[in-house]
């Protein structure tokens, strides 16, 4: 799914809330069915726009109000001459309040409505008004087998509201789901939209307000937050008299043997955000490679955890376990960070060590998790973490009292007291190695300049992920250090460095 324009909401809702506010909006004077009938135009609108030429239409509706919708826009796609057929998977004299006067409507006008079989033949835009938000089990038939031959199809598909299969809460294909080019969602954007597997179904996103009153909108209260360039976190100005001293120390703790390139990128990562000084704790053997790649960075080789605390006390952040290795090494420099007051950011094997228990988190800390990572952490596996994206982020936060950044496609950032953001922005080119080491440095380089932990893994988390998109344009083959120069412009543009 490409990324949503910065002029949408910042604002994301489950399902239950955005049921609570379109019940608020009714009861505040604005019927039902004037609602549906916004949704439908929205929708009409949309897809004339994204397909002007099309001149047909196939409505797949269901039997809730995301059918009305369907209806009404089938409606108003005949009045424009086009050619229009409803299916209706599910009986339609089933239809009750808001959607049955759709079909009603519908049915005057002069729609083609016709019980859906696996043998009807679909045509033009299909719109899938199928299932809508309130799905919470795996989808079952008809419907199963009616959006697997709609995705078999090749057909361009605008789902209303959601793509029918996912989990408007957590983006969780719920057995199977409608794959669309454009999906109008409306009155509130839906958190499960945003994250995991929904980014491959979801397509073009498009977002209709329905007129809704804003301050019955603003007082709804919402699940998580998108990260966008108006609302991330800012570091203050530096004034003219600033020297390195002021601008934090950060210690990274990182590289074994065979991993010595996990500390150099969180090393340089750090550097290159704004940190004032930086020291690499790393193996003997790698100190040579570290001051011939990143001269300006300290490199101390320490063989254990009485060396590490000896080296350290000067540094204000940790950024511990990019390739730390689960071994005795590792095990000791780990024990090392425990015992330290300063803040923390915790990644790789450090979280691998901390899965296997008999470690306490230290304060004021922030993990970085991936799914793997965070399975482990959680003692589920991996594919129910990604069902559950947000629910995952949060219990782990909650669970190990840190802020937690789950990554992957619509990484979150979760803090124990509950609050959730998310950052949409990145690209499939960034699957690759050593990006998670940059962005443990970076966030390490914003908390040792001063931001709390929960804004300083949000605006991390929003800056690695716009610089994977600028690089992007160079197609396949990014090289995690890449990132780095991209990642100090960006800052430049999003917190300028002189006052």
């Amino acid at each position: 799914m490409p990324h949503s324009p910065d002029n949408l909401p910042l604002a994301l809702y489950s399902a239950a809330q955005v049921r609570a506010l379109d019940a608020r909006l009714i009861a505040a004077g604005t019927p039902g069915f004037e609602l549906m009938t916004r949704a439908a135009h929205a929708i009409w609108r949309a897809l004339r726009q994204r397909w002007p030429a099309a001149g047909a239409i196939t409505v797949l509706a269901g039997r809730g109000n995301n059918a009305g919708d369907g209806y009404l826009v089938a409606a108003l796609a005949l009045r424009a001459g086009w050619q229009v057929q409803v299916l209706a998977v599910g009986d339609p004299a089933q239809l009750q309040g808001d959607a049955a006067q759709a079909r009603d409507e519908a049915l005057a006008a002069g729609v083609c409505v016709q019980s859906w079989s696996e043998c009807a033949a679909l045509s033009g835009v299909v719109v899938d008004a199928l299932l809508g938000t309130g799905l919470s089990g795996a989808v079952r038939e008809p419907y199963a087998q009616a959006i697997a031959l709609l995705n078999a199809s090749g057909l361009p598909v605008l789902a209303v509201d959601i793509p029918s299969g996912l989990c408007a809460d957590s983006g969780q294909v719920l057995g199977v789901a409608v794959r669309a080019q454009l999906t109008v969602t409306l009155i509130g954007l839906k958190l499960g939209l945003f994250t995991g597997l929904a980014v491959d179904w979801v397509g073009e996103l498009q977002f209709a307000d329905l007129q809704a009153d804003a301050q019955l909108v603003a007082a709804q209260p919402f699940t998580a937050q998108r990260l966008a360039g108006r609302n991330v976190p800012q570091l203050p100005p530096r004034p003219r008299s600033v020297h390195k001293g002021q601008l934090g120390h950060v210690l990274v703790v990182a590289g074994d043997r065979g991993f010595a390139g996990a500390g150099l990128l969180a090393a340089q990562s750090a550097l290159r955000a704004g940190a004032g000084l930086v020291t690499l704790a790393t193996r003997s053997e790698h100190l040579a490679a570290a001051q011939a790649r990143v001269p300006e960075v300290m490199a101390a080789g320490v063989a254990s955890a009485n060396q590490l605390r000896a080296l350290c006390a000067q540094a204000s952040v940790w950024v511990v376990g990019p390739g730390l290795g689960q071994a005795a090494w590792g095990r000791s420099l780990l024990s090392a960070a425990l015992c330290s007051q300063a803040l923390q950011v915790w990644d790789a094997d450090a979280l691998n060590l901390l899965a296997q228990g008999g470690i306490s988190m230290p304060c004021a800390a922030v993990i970085t998790p991936h799914p793997g990572e965070a399975a482990r952490l959680l003692g589920l596996d991996s594919a129910a973490v990604q069902a559950d994206r947000p629910a995952a982020a949060r219990a782990l936060a909650q669970r190990y009292q840190a802020v937690c950044v789950l990554k992957g496609a619509g990484t979150l950032v979760a803090e124990p007291g509950g609050s959730l953001l998310l950052c949409e922005y990145g690209h499939p080119v960034m699957a690759g190695a050593g990006l998670g080491d940059v962005l443990a440095g970076l966030i390490g380089a914003l908390l040792a300049q001063g931001l709390p932990a929960f804004a300083a893994a949000g605006l991390a988390v929003y800056l690695h992920a716009r610089a994977g998109e600028v690089l992007a344009e160079g197609g396949r083959g990014l090289a995690a250090s890449d990132l780095c120069a991209v990642i100090r412009q960006l800052l430049q543009e999003q917190s300028e460095c002189l006052s």
